[in-house]
């Protein structure tokens, strides 16, 4: 039993430091990848330098997601003219959840889909949701995993870092 347990936490443990160096050093550059929105547009991670993107993965089965949208939709709303955008993907591989809720609410950013979930392995995405913050160079800056009310200040707070860069 106690091996068992010591096993759990060093799994644990190591997973967690493994996820955390993927992200602690800001010159990695964010894997390029391109999906195609909603609308029907293939979006391409390399073509938007220039910009600060916040990648925010979900699923539609995901409560802290669903809370989410609004506050991803206000940033989008805030700070789209100083040179932000908002992405979604959702990494479920049956999508129909996920476009159903779409329905139900009124946002104006791509939403993808990574049914195959390639893109969220390259990100190392193993929390719904997990926030991928990109500077204007193409670099992870920031990865937020989960959401609690209030995380859209942190957003916030990344965000108006890179603008002032």
């Amino acid at each position: 039993m106690k091996k068992n347990l010591l096993v759990l936490v060093l799994f644990i443990v190591q997973t967690i430091t493994l996820n955390k160096s993927l992200y602690a050093n800001e010159s990695l550059m964010a894997p390029d990848f391109t999906l195609k929105s909603m609308t029907g547009e293939n979006l391409n991670l390399t073509e938007q330098r220039g910009q600060i993107i916040v990648l925010n993965f979900w699923a539609s089965w995901c409560g802290p997601c669903r809370q989410e949208m609004p506050a991803l939709e206000n940033l989008q709303q805030n700070y789209t003219d100083l040179g932000v955008s908002v992405w979604g993907v959702n990494v479920e591989q049956e999508n129909q959840a996920g476009r159903d809720f779409l329905q139900e609410i009124d946002i104006s950013f791509p939403i993808m889909f990574d049914n195959s979930n390639t893109v969220s392995k390259l990100y190392q995405v193993n929390t719904m949701p997990t926030t991928v913050i990109i500077d204007r160079n193409g670099q992870v800056r920031d990865v937020f995993q989960g959401y609690k009310t209030g995380y859209e200040k942190k957003y916030a707070k990344a965000i108006k870092k890179l603008i002032r860069e």
